[in-house]
């Protein structure tokens, strides 16, 4: 349902316009200097105050000199169905305002289009065709968020080319010293001053909750925020090339929605699908080749201390110009072997796991630097002990989804260059998904990971994916803002800190409780859960690594950490060593009807429960930080007039996230609707719960 409110209202200053249900009220003006100007209030309390608008250019200014030509409003009600998600049925519904304005010196022409719901704002700059230049060159975006308190911040630092941080809890006065705590990332170009990233979440001394980050990002650089912390205010820092241009402009052309989520209920947050709502529709015609998935795969003993390795042979450097593999000495470390991968598929196809992911198969991985040096990845060139034919034909045999992996040493150039060969060969030998990574400083033109130049290169590659009928897991690409919607084949990215830290040194338990309030809000992850052996070492080196969590807990996280597809990261061998544990990992969908947030606090717990797409089982997850806890799990969700029964993963009571990981136990309960279960969480635990309707 689409009514219109007003148009084409001319002669005005400054406009107002609530939310659907009255809560969230915006005011958008232009200043005595022709600069447009926008506040927020939240349930009749000011959560922005007057904030500037903007876009500066080296040929011209769309700052100010403006004023209102024209005013839109229109309120929309309508639903869509998601290909996958938390949700069968999305509803948006929103009152739009779009604000012309015009300039006469020099002659400017700009719309403002903002859409406020119930549960937040999205906003952007929508530059027509002009009558002056039409091929713009930005220099910055002038949008201001300027906030009227002190309030407590969750993020981490401002970096052009990586996400992967562990997360702050800090103050807009004490954001300085935080920043200074972390170190920087090898070939990762952190931001001097004080800068954050979004997705990032906020916190007001009233208790509201404000998640900021954008939707649609398209043609674009990704948005950083210049945090003043004596004003309580931020700016928009878009990540810019190696010449200092953000973005080459040609009109038309629309930004990406700069999105605020505001809700006083912290699970408003986690549910909220404004991002989503902000993006265009699915652009794929046909999506019943997308299908969610759970897979396993060659890629945790690489980095858990068995000395493994991606590469084939250690011979490359006495032989750097030796390309024919067959004349390298193996090193007799890889495990993307023909015998070794052949495990894994009997192991997937025996426990019902969808598909099984294969790194290290392809020529290339000799050497990490490979496009300065003496190796080039290959992406239809597999290596001798890798027996692809046979491979391929086995899989298909036992029932099992290959995903291949296409690494490109963040070489993203040649990789477009390659793309139609690779994916041409991917549909040839049976494969539907591939991961692809961005590892290393972008080649050839020292680009960043979230510059416009990358935005745009890993769009071409979802589009081109999509035509092959290929699904996507992104790693190291630009954070995620609900494209997924336009492109349902883009089914998870990595691009924050995740469960590989494991063995790097680990991951605190507050770390997955507030990953979904932040980063999880632009689209799901590939967090790689279901980890059972957590006393870990580092790629071989001896180093000791303790991960954050129980063993419930990662069970847990199926749940809580929603993705339509889900690795069971670890060795079959600890599956094995654990049946009655993995048999929640077998059973657990991942892709979902509806979806209840039963209790949250960002840093601290989260518990959800979740109904099958495909069956009338409702599941649920919680985990907590370092602190034990008792969760209270409403049962209110289960249909009233039938007989529930309860299989409840939980922490043992002596389980610990450092101590005693392993300890758990499985029990079985009758449960009915309205019932509230108490169910105790260990520090860094968890506990996941499967319900079924009985006969």
């Amino acid at each position: 349902m689409i009514v219109a409110l007003f148009t084409g209202i001319t002669n005005m200053t400054a406009v107002t316009v609530t939310s659907p249900g009255g809560a969230i009220k915006l005011n958008v003006e232009v200043d005595s200097s022709g600069t447009p100007v926008y506040s927020l209030d939240y349930k009749g309390t000011p959560l922005i105050t007057d904030s500037h608008l903007g876009i500066k250019t080296d040929e011209t200014a769309f700052t100010d000199g403006f004023r209102i030509e024209g005013v839109d409003t229109v309120t929309v009600d309508r639903t869509w169905q998601p290909v996958w998600g938390e949700y069968a049925t999305v509803r948006d519904h929103f009152k739009e305002l779009a604000v012309r304005l015009t300039a006469d010196n020099p002659d400017r022409n700009l719309t403002l289009r903002f859409r406020v719901f119930d549960d937040g704002l999205g906003f952007r700059y929508e530059l027509p065709v002009q009558n002056g230049p039409n091929y713009l060159t930005v220099k910055d975006e002038l949008t201001e968020f300027n906030y009227a308190g002190d309030h407590k911040l969750y993020c981490i630092p401002g970096d052009y080319d990586t996400d992967e941080y562990l997360w702050s809890e800090t103050t807009f006065s004490d954001l300085p010293s935080a920043l200074k705590s972390y170190g920087r990332h090898t070939e990762a170009q952190r931001v001097d001053g004080v800068t954050i990233q979004t997705p990032m979440l906020m916190k007001t001394a009233d208790g509201v909750y404000v998640n900021m980050h954008e939707a649609a990002l398209d043609g674009y650089p990704a948005m950083l925020l210049d945090v003043d912390p004596a004003s309580y205010s931020m700016k928009s820092h878009l990540v810019p090339d190696r010449l200092g241009v953000s973005a080459y402009l040609q009109m038309p052309f629309n930004t990406p929605w700069r999105t605020l989520i505001i809700s006083d209920d912290a699970r408003d947050i986690l549910a909220s699908q404004l991002v989503l709502n902000l993006n265009e529709p699915c652009a794929i015609e046909d999506t019943s080749w997308i299908k969610p998935m759970k897979f396993m795969g060659v890629w945790w003993e690489m980095f858990t201390g068995n000395e493994k390795t991606w590469a084939y042979s250690d011979d490359y450097l006495a032989k750097p110009g030796v390309t024919d593999y067959t004349k390298l000495k193996p090193n007799g470390r890889h495990p993307a072997n023909t015998e070794n991968v052949k495990k894994y598929i009997d192991f997937a196809a025996k426990h019902g796991i969808d598909g099984v992911l294969i790194e290290g198969w392809n020529e290339g991985w000799e050497d990490w630097a490979s496009y300065r040096k003496n190796r080039q990845f290959l992406f239809d060139r597999p290596y001798p002990d890798f027996d692809l034919p046979a491979i391929r034909d086995y899989a298909k045999e036992k029932g099992v989804r290959l995903i291949m992996h296409h690494e490109t040493a963040a070489n993203a150039a040649d990789y477009e260059l390659q793309l139609d060969r690779a994916f041409r060969f991917m549909k040839d030998n049976n494969y539907d998904a591939v991961k692809t990574g961005y590892v290393g400083a972008i080649i050839p033109r020292s680009e960043h990971h979230t510059s416009q130049w990358m935005v745009d290169h890993v769009r071409h590659v979802i589009e081109r994916a999509a035509e092959y009928e290929i699904m996507v897991d992104s790693h190291e690409a630009p954070r995620p803002t609900g494209l997924c919607r336009t492109f349902p084949n883009w089914v998870a990215q990595e691009s924050a800190r995740g469960g590989e830290f494991e063995s790097f040194g680990g991951n605190p338990p507050s770390h997955t409780c507030i990953l979904p309030f932040t980063r999880l809000k632009g689209g799901p992850m590939d967090y790689t859960p279901g980890l059972f052996e957590t006393k870990l070492s580092y790629y071989g080196e001896g180093k000791d690594s303790q991960a954050g969590t129980t063993l419930a807990r990662q069970l847990a996280l199926y749940l809580t950490m929603p993705s339509p597809m889900q690795m069971a990261c670890d060795l079959p061998e600890n599956y094995e060593r654990f049946p009655d544990a993995f048999q929640f990992i077998k059973d657990v969908p991942v892709d979902w009807k509806d979806s209840r947030y039963l209790e949250a606090e960002p840093n601290r717990y989260i518990t959800v429960a979740r109904l099958d797409k495909n069956s009338d089982d409702w599941y649920v997850g919680a985990i907590t930080d370092e602190n034990a806890r008792t969760a209270v799990i409403d049962l209110s969700f289960l249909p009233d007039g039938g007989k529930y029964e309860a299989t409840i993963y939980e922490d043992a009571p002596d389980a610990h996230w450092k101590d005693n990981p392993q300890s758990y136990r499985i029990r079985t309960v009758q449960v009915k609707p309205g019932q509230k279960i108490r169910q105790p969480l260990a520090p860094g635990g968890g506990a996941a719960i499967r319900i079924t309707k009985k006969n």
